[in-house]
């Protein structure tokens, strides 16, 4: 990416990319009154709040009648991208942008809900909820409620790459879908999927579909920090990934210490810095979910499991939720390394690290106290390690011992 200065002058000339980013939004903008960026606090979605946010700026973007903000707040994001979203909120405060942290209610957030509750921790086979739960659901009842305050559509905008997932580059197709053009003006899309009382009300775009990793790079490393272009707090982000080293597969990360990620390349990445090398107790997450799934720290169906229409479960001898003592040990191995990171940078100076606070401390240990279940146990039921016969989902029976 190439965005220059004329000599002596402040107009800005900018690249092939930039511009097709625009004219995506100069043909969908103008048919829509309201606005929402949707903002993970990662490289797509911050280089893209910060160019349509610049574009408005410098006059080159009419403004909506309302712009919001929605940053998706996971509480477990990367540190070094939670700081630097904390600097780019005040910079929107500033600008007078509202902006509004989206969060999952406290019952359901993360560590609470593997903590308190007992739910085991997410994997990729049998038991995905994290993604819909701490980030899909939050941000849909978020617009839902913005939707509410004011009559017509919402044009929702994303930081979606056509580069950014090979999965996901099978279902995307480099359209703007206006009049059948194919000019890579971005992503349209006039309802949302999936989003229960909003459908109908709201459209996609993804204004930067057609950019490359390298093109994130230059905008948040270079560009995005003058002056002349919003002089934005993103060197930091794309620093976080690994500055000048950072490759697109380093650079798709989500939560630290993610169990459904085969290995912590983001975290890898950060802690190898010596600015960030104190957050290194965090690389015990990984491990610690994969300990909570074992057999040994959970109960399971002992015999045939009835559902409410009198049918046989298929799964029978399920694995359930965590034992009360595996929770607690759970809770007290991510305070130790949350106090271990914390520790070390209050030595070094550096900020705090704040993955779980008193107050889901506290309702974990409510939830615990309570002796919560999941729906469908009652903590009767054996610990998963517990030997027992073999029962099919047919009713037979094989012996522990033939």
């Amino acid at each position: 990416m190439q965005p220059t200065l004329f000599e002596g002058s402040k107009r800005l000339v900018y690249d092939d990319a930039i511009e097709l980013t625009l004219q995506s939004m100069q043909a969908y903008g103008p048919e829509h009154e309201n606005w929402g960026i949707a903002w993970s606090g990662g490289k797509d979605s911050s280089a893209t709040l910060t160019l349509i946010i610049h574009l408005i700026d410098v006059g080159k973007l009419k403004p909506p009648k309302s712009l919001t903000v929605f940053y998706a707040d996971t509480r477990l994001e990367l540190p070094p991208l939670a700081i630097a979203a904390e600097r780019i909120m005040e910079q929107l405060a500033a600008r007078g942008i509202r902006c509004e942290v989206v969060r999952a209610p406290l019952d359901k957030r993360f560590m609470v809900y593997i903590l308190g509750r007992g739910v085991p921790p997410p994997n990729n086979n049998t038991l995905r909820w994290c993604t819909r739960q701490i980030k899909i659901d939050p941000m849909a009842a978020a617009l839902e409620a913005r939707i509410n305050e004011f009559d017509g559509k919402i044009l929702m905008i994303t930081g979606v790459r056509e580069g950014e997932s090979a999965i996901r580059d099978k279902r995307i197709t480099m359209s703007c879908g206006k009049d059948g053009a194919e000019c890579g003006q971005g992503w349209y899309q006039e309802v949302l999927p999936n989003a229960k009382g909003i459908r109908g009300r709201i459209a996609t775009l993804a204004p930067l579909l057609h950019w490359r990793v390298c093109n994130i790079w230059d905008w948040l490393r270079i560009y995005a920090p003058m002056i002349e272009y919003g002089g934005w707090f993103t060197a930091a982000i794309a620093d976080a990934y690994g500055g000048d080293e950072a490759e697109e597969k380093n650079a798709r990360t989500g939560c630290a210490g993610c169990p459904l990620a085969s290995k912590d390349m983001a975290l890898d990445t950060i802690v190898a810095m010596p600015a960030w090398s104190h957050l290194a107790p965090l690389k015990r997450l990984k491990p610690l979910w994969r300990k909570l799934r074992e057999p040994e720290n959970r109960l399971r169906k002992a015999g045939l499991e009835r559902l409410k229409n009198g049918s046989v479960a298929a799964n029978p001898q399920r694995m359930g939720p965590l034992t009360f003592e595996a929770r607690l040990m759970g809770l007290e191995t991510v305070l130790s390394i949350q106090a271990e990171c914390n520790a070390e940078a209050i030595r070094l100076g550096r900020p705090l690290l704040d993955i779980l606070n008193p107050e889901e401390e506290e309702r974990i240990r409510e939830l615990i106290a309570a002796e919560t279940w999941p729906q469908g146990w009652d903590g009767d039921e054996p610990t998963a390690d517990t030997p027992m016969d073999t029962i099919f989902a047919d009713g037979s029976v094989q012996p522990l011992f033939l």
